[in-house]
């Protein structure tokens, strides 16, 4: 069993940035393709990104492409999302998962609790 502790989330004036940190306990998560996600209110829960094991493969979103970066240490067992740029829209809460398959994004399999990103405009 992994689990996922994010943090890193705040309050931050639209332009701003955030660094979100995802650190993975109980076992190790070096050769697992992992993610970001966020939920708004009311809305549905939504890819961010997601890496694979060698930080090879990276893909994001439309909506955050050329803003954040996905990043990871795998000596740490964490997992980062570098957020620039921000704005009213990225409010949200983000979630880390590990994924079962690179490609697929929605086959996350064990997630964290979240960390919430307020973005002021």
């Amino acid at each position: 069993q992994v689990q996922l502790v994010e943090s890193g989330g705040g309050l931050v004036q639209a332009g701003g940035s955030l660094r979100l940190s995802c650190a993975a306990s109980g076992r190790t998560i070096s050769t697992y393709p992992m993610g970001w996600f966020r939920q708004a209110p009311g809305k549905e829960r939504e890819f961010v990104a997601r890496i694979n094991w060698s930080s090879e493969r990276i893909y994001y979103a439309d909506s955050v492409k050329g803003r954040f970066t996905i990043s990871r240490d795998n000596a740490k067992n964490t997992v980062y999302l570098q957020m620039n740029s921000l704005k009213p829209e990225d409010t949200a809460v983000y979630y880390c998962a590990v994924l079962k398959n690179y490609y697929n994004p929605r086959s996350g399999d064990y997630w964290g609790r979240g960390t919430q990103v307020t973005v002021s405009s």
